[in-house]
Formats: structure tokens, C-alpha cells, sequence
């Protein structure tokens, strides 16, 4: 059974509900999901999962939350090569240049993405729902 990492920082409660979505999806298929907040996931942490799923929401001028979420992202980054890692946030405006980006980070790292990461304008739907389970089962697979 793999283990997957499920890490995420939210404001308002939008991007929690969809890392609560993506764990839904591990668990369905099969596997065990852990749930962390930023500031309880390290780096060192990363050698413990088999997979990762990363979750942040824009902020400011499309950017990562700079307070912990970022810190700690900065700090896992040399631990992405090879790792299966998938990316989800929710964002209020903009057209989604902070995931783009996040995405060129996590490639240029050697992280093996799932595509693109899951985005959530506001509260996540239906739809959004389904693409975090679907994100969970990947991180599996």
C-alpha cells in the first residue's frame, strides 16, 4: 500500500476542502492519504511518501502564501526528482500564472507531475471535486 502526502495552506478554507478531495481520492484507490498543514511538513519528511500532493492558493500578485507555504516548498524542492507530485490551489482572480510557474519549478526539478495542477476559482464544485479525486487516484497509480 503506498503512503501519499497530501500538504497544503489555505486562507479560507477553499484549497483545505480540495486537499481533503485529493486524500478522498487516495484512499478510493486504495492507498493511505496523510493530511499536513504547511508549517508540519519538512523536507525531510519527503523520503517517507511515495507520492506528494502540494496545495497552495494564489496570493498577491499570483505567488505562493510567502509565510510557510512557501519556506517550506522552497526547502522540499531538492527532494522532488523522481518523486510523483501533484499541484492544486484556489485562486480569486488572475488567470493562473502562480500554477504555471509552480509547474515549471516542480519539471525543472525532475518532479513526475500529473500535467497540470488542479485550479479552483473560489469554492471548489463539482467538477473541481472530481479532478482532486482524480488527482489521488494518479498519485497512486
Amino acid at each position: 500500500m503506498k503512503k501519499v502526502a497530501v500538504v497544503y495552506w489555505s486562507g479560507t478554507g477553499n484549497t483545505e476542502k480540495m486537499a481533503e478531495y485529493i486524500a478522498e481520492g487516495v484512499r478510493q484507490a486504495g492507498s493511505q492519504a496523510y493530511l499536513f498543514t504547511a508549517d508540519k511538513f519538512d523536507a525531510p519528511m519527503m523520503d517517507a511518501y511515495d507520492a506528494v500532493a502540494f496545495g497552495c492558493p494564489a496570493m498577491g500578485a499570483e505567488s505562493l502564501e510567502e509565510g510557510e507555504f512557501d519556506p517550506m516548498f522552497a526547502r522540499c524542492e531538492n527532494r522532488l526528482r523522481d518523486k510523483k507530485i501533484a499541484l492544486f490551489g484556489s485562486y480569486g482572480w488572475g488567470g493562473g500564472e502562480w500554477m504555471r510557474k509552480w509547474e515549471r519549478t516542480c519539471a525543472d526539478k525532475g518532479a513526475r507531475l500529473m500535467g497540470e495542477g488542479v485550479k479552483c476559482c473560489g469554492s471548489p464544485d463539482e467538477v473541481v471535486r472530481a479532478e482532486c479525486l482524480a488527482q489521488g487516484e494518479f498519485l497512486v497509480r
